[in-house]
């Protein structure tokens, strides 16, 4: 179990994400991936601000100056993974365009290295307020990110205006969320094909339109 001066709560500094170029970008970057490598490695009771800064080359006195600790690390860390540019497939019908971010879904969390990371991850949003909040913030991106198929489906005349896309994609992916992370159940492809149907087919019902 990490010392409690490893969770101890920083000052603002901790917070900040902004990654400003030259050797700080550099150390930013090794250690916020030292983190997450350590995450996925020994879960969030084994993660510890010492063995992020052996790992990362960079010594734990900046690492406990800039994120305070265990916490900082980790929120900044996951932050940092929903600001990319991913944007999902879109393939010109709603039923395959889920289909394909479900097989993405899928691949990314059962690959050997975010497969573990993401796990790890769920978990430590259990334990910790700043990491649940980080990985809540994640999804809500990458829902919102996702939900431009909706948008898609509905200018086509696929489904009614109105649908809501957070919704649809919550709804396509819950089925393969609860296999990975509640039920550690295998993934099949069936899986994937009924789950994306079943969103498909309640989407061109109208039932993620809102209720008056």
């Amino acid at each position: 179990m990490a010392s409690t001066n490893d969770r101890s709560t920083a000052s603002a500094s901790q917070d900040r994400t902004v990654r400003p170029g030259g050797r700080t970008a550099r150390n930013t970057e090794a250690v916020l991936e030292a983190t997450l490598t350590e995450l996925g490695t020994r879960g969030y009771a084994g993660l510890t601000v010492e063995r992020i800064a052996t790992r990362s080359g960079v010594h734990k006195s900046t690492i406990y100056r800039r994120w305070g600790g265990v916490d900082g690390l980790l929120s900044t860390a996951l932050a940092r993974s929903g600001t990319g540019s991913w944007r999902p497939p879109q393939t010109g019908a709603l039923h395959t365009d889920l289909l394909a971010l479900l097989h993405r879904v899928t691949e990314n969390f059962t690959s050997e290295r975010e497969g573990p990371v993401a796990t790890a991850a769920i978990a430590a949003a259990f334990e910790s307020a700043r990491a649940a909040s980080a990985l809540h913030d994640f999804f809500v991106d990458q829902h919102g990110r996702s939900a431009v198929v909706v948008e898609a489906a509905i200018a086509r005349g696929e489904v009614p205006a109105g649908t809501d896309g957070r919704e649809v994609v919550r709804s396509a992916v819950a089925p393969i969320y609860y296999r990975l992370f509640v039920s550690r159940e295998p993934v099949t492809d069936a899986d994937v094909e009924l789950a994306a149907r079943v969103a498909t087919e309640a989407s061109i019902a109208g039932l993620f339109c809102p209720v008056d």
